[in-house]
């Protein structure tokens, strides 16, 4: 079974005003065509997979990095192995220089090894990288991050911070799903990843879906784009994302940022946490746990403190760098 799925909504030309002001609030993915056109390491993958090679290269400082390296049979496909808590690939370090050699020389190879480096903070491997090939889109600095390989797949999941991705070499295809179709999707364990976030257990290319029969539901919520060098997408907070590199070369540059004041919790821990606290209760006291959770963390009801006054609201007033340390302290004791 092949799929298709409708394109994603493209903009052209997009300033940061239109960013924070319109795409952002939306909450929609949207693709940014020729978001970084001009940066030198896009022109570089227009010249094909040597220049872009050859202008990563030149960045290179000799730091190791972590790279996946698995067998021809996996045909780009990183996921879980046959064995419990295996995967089906090996981890391995070398300098980025010696990588894309190695997967340069496996490019006339039918079905080579698969080879990938993921979320590589730039300045500590290519310094220099970030301020030639930059942006003034985000409000705040962020770091870019450098993915790259060959004809991998990174499989359906989702990020816990906003991103914005810039394909800098070869070609790739973006297929995403809302949050809401989290139960559709057959989500992996959520302990045991990867590389530290859950993912999606079906194999988006070919669904075996007599083995997950709900994803048939999720199919026309899918939407689909293809990104090349100097093109960008956008991908809110939660939103799952299956990636494919298309070519022998593929580079890609990513910044996730978070709009949230620096000392905000992890949303992903609370769920783990609820995983011990309310997932065992008796359904009715899940039920009634439930209708207070919707009061008080997602104010289906207004702002819960509304009636008490400002000196009364303890944990319920506005989160400031002295009241998230009061309630660290407190969730501190509880759980120990």
């Amino acid at each position: 079974m092949s799929l298709s799925f409708p394109p994603l909504e493209e903009r052209s030309n997009v300033t940061r005003e239109i960013l924070r002001g319109e795409i952002i609030p939306a909450y929609r993915p949207v693709v940014l065509r020729g978001f970084a056109a001009d940066w030198p390491a896009a022109q570089a993958g227009l010249h094909g997979p040597d220049a872009a090679a050859a202008y990563i290269k030149s960045f290179d400082n000799g730091a190791a990095v972590e790279a996946f390296v698995g067998a021809p049979e996996i045909e780009g496909r990183f996921f879980y192995g046959e064995a419990e808590r295996a995967l089906n690939f090996e981890r391995r370090q070398g300098a980025i220089s010696a990588i894309v050699d190695d997967i340069l020389a496996l490019g006339g190879e039918e079905i080579p090894p698969s080879v990938y480096v993921g979320s590589t903070p730039t300045e500590r491997v290519l310094p220099g990288f970030a301020t030639a090939n930059s942006h003034d889109m985000l409000a705040v600095p962020v770091e870019p991050r450098i993915w790259f390989g060959n004809a991998a797949r990174a499989q359906t999941h989702y990020d816990m911070a906003d991103n914005i991705a810039v394909v800098v070499a070869g070609r790739r295809r973006f297929t995403l799903f809302p949050p809401e179709q989290t139960a559709n999707l057959y989500v992996g364990p959520l302990d045991f990843t990867l590389a530290g976030q859950p993912i999606s257990m079906v194999e988006l290319e070919t669904p075996d879906l007599e083995r997950y029969p709900r994803f048939a539901e999720a199919i026309p919520h899918g939407r689909s784009a293809e990104l090349g060098p100097g093109d960008a997408i956008y991908i809110p907070t939660a939103w799952w994302h299956h990636v494919q590199s298309l070519d022998r070369f593929n580079v890609l540059v990513n910044y996730w940022w978070r709009d949230l004041p620096p000392e905000a919790g992890s949303a992903f821990e609370v769920l783990v946490h609820g995983l011990l606290a309310v997932r065992h209760l008796p359904k009715p006291q899940r039920d009634a746990w439930r209708a207070i959770f919707d009061h008080y963390l997602f104010e289906a009801d207004g702002d819960p403190a509304a009636h008490l006054p400002e000196d009364r609201k303890g944990v319920l007033g506005p989160l400031t760098p002295r009241l998230a340390q009061s309630i660290r302290a407190y969730v501190k004791r509880a759980v120990s």
